[in-house]
């Protein structure tokens, strides 16, 4: 079984957990079929669970059958095309260009990887794609939100992963 995205209107979806509507954040611009980084959409496709990050300073460890991984104030993830490392996890500091993953705000304090462009990673077509918690914006960057309760119901499900469905 799978968890259902639709988009539906501006960073506004839906996700469907056993039917049961949820409601979810995408990127800014709405769902794409050729994604690319940096265009703040969240791209359409199967997107397997990998595995979880939590902040073990600040939430409880999630109850998944996902591998787990508390974050590090040096963990990144590589989002440079051009490095070897591209979307991939690092160790901070790190010569290209990355994102924190134990940030300031709230948005990974449980955060969950998933399978976009990462078998192989083509360099260009998106990195960094996380179900996460929500962002104050209103929006993500290409990534997935939901309200922690939700997400802990998500991740604990069993479910393989996403199904992102176009408009």
């Amino acid at each position: 079984m799978t968890v259902i995205l639709r988009h539906a209107n501006g960073s506004r979806a839906t996700l469907f957990l056993e039917g049961e509507p949820l409601p979810a954040l995408i990127g800014a611009a709405g769902t794409r079929q050729d994604k690319s980084e940096g265009d703040m959409a969240t791209p359409i496709g199967f997107l397997t669970f990998r595995h979880v990050f939590y902040r073990a300073d600040r939430v409880e460890r999630p109850v998944t059958a996902l591998r787990i991984e508390a974050l590090a104030p040096n963990d990144g993830w590589c989002d440079d095309p051009t490095h070897p490392d591209y979307n991939r996890q690092i160790t901070l500091p790190h010569p290209a260009r990355h994102e924190k993953l134990w940030r300031e705000d709230h948005c990974y304090d449980l955060c969950v990887v998933l399978g976009w462009n990462d078998s192989p990673a083509v360099p260009g077509r998106g990195s960094a794609i996380f179900l996460h918690l929500p962002p104050t914006s209103g929006a993500t960057e290409g990534c997935i939100a939901l309200e922690e309760c939700l997400l802990r119901r998500t991740i604990a499900s069993g479910h393989a992963g996403i199904e992102v469905r176009p408009d």
